[in-house]
């Protein structure tokens, strides 16, 4: 009885394995860097709800963004700190598979997200005289309807696959929770779940990739056939910024799916570059987007300086 109730209610994860003066000074970081991320993320969101001006079709698909980050962040942060706070690597069932639904579910949005930006930004630069009557707020509110719908279809799928099959293990191979880690707790049949979870993948991967190629083809042939130089710079930071972004997620999210269909990669290293894809993102997306665009950092400066200075 009380195997079952173990296997059923509760899980085991991975410990982290650091050494006593590693863990407080990680838990410090970890702790610092949530608040970090908290701040700068609701910052850049309040920036934009609370100043009508930026209600406009770039910020509306803009803020997408911080909600996505501090949904990712806020499903791994809290348990890695108590984690570190506790000594505790037990997790109740229900809690993982919430917790490994927002990781997917950030994975997945921020991938959508960045792709819509990027068509928004081909239409800005290669249309601009249609860019007021394509991009309208209802246009927006579809593609973000869309999106999001897609996103919570596709990982809502996934889950549905995992909760139909029996457990028979509550020892975890991951620090945190995630489909993979989840689906190793399986004793049955999972071919099924993997062909989709390949199939979700490149379904994503494909969409994402052919907005991103085909919008910044278009930009990049745009930039050179202007003759303002001003307005070539301007669009090439900001599209090379935009991709930047784009390719870190991407290496960090795909090496993490790969390394669990490679035997001979550390543990270490897959939990490590897994935790940076939830980590590093969040950390610098407002920063990039938010202090690098001039009206947000203006508005942000001056709600500051009226409120608190």
């Amino acid at each position: 009885m009380e195997n079952y109730y173990n296997t059923t209610h509760f899980l085991t994860l991975q410990s982290l394995n650091l050494p006593m003066e590693t863990a407080i000074s990680t838990f410090l970081l970890a702790t610092l860097s949530y608040m970090v991320i908290l701040f700068c993320n609701l910052v850049l969101i309040l920036t934009i709800v609370l100043n009508k001006t930026l209600h406009q079709p770039m910020y509306l698909l803009l803020i997408n963004l911080p909600i996505n980050d501090l949904l990712g962040s806020t499903a791994f942060f809290p348990h890695v700190i108590k984690e570190l706070l506790l000594d505790t690597r037990r997790m109740n069932y229900a809690a993982c598979v919430v917790q490994a639904f927002c990781v997917h579910t950030y994975g997945v949005g921020a991938v959508l997200i960045l792709s819509v930006m990027a068509y928004d930004r081909y239409v800005a630069i290669c249309r601009p005289l249609a860019y007021g009557s394509v991009m309208t707020n209802a246009h927006v509110m579809r593609l973000i309807t869309a999106m999001w719908l897609l996103n919570l279809a596709l990982v809502g799928a996934l889950f549905a696959l995992l909760l139909r099959l029996p457990r028979c293990r509550s020892l975890m191979a991951h620090s945190y929770c995630d489909n993979p880690s989840l689906l190793g707790l399986v004793c049955a049949d999972t071919s099924v779940n993997n062909a989709y979870g390949l199939l979700m993948l490149a379904v994503v991967q494909a969409i994402s990739h052919a907005v991103i190629l085909y919008t910044y083809l278009r930009i990049l042939v745009a930039c050179f056939r202007t003759r303002r130089q001003d307005t070539r710079s301007k669009a090439m930071q900001t599209c090379a910024t935009h991709l930047v972004v784009f390719l870190l997620l991407e290496c960090l999210g795909l090496f993490t799916i790969i390394s669990y269909r490679l035997r001979d990669v550390s543990p270490f290293l897959r939990r490590f570059i897994g935790a940076s894809a939830i980590i590093f993102p969040p950390t610098l997306n407002p920063i990039i987007y938010g202090l690098r665009t001039k009206e947000i950092r203006g508005k942000a400066l001056a709600f500051f300086r009226g409120k608190i200075f």
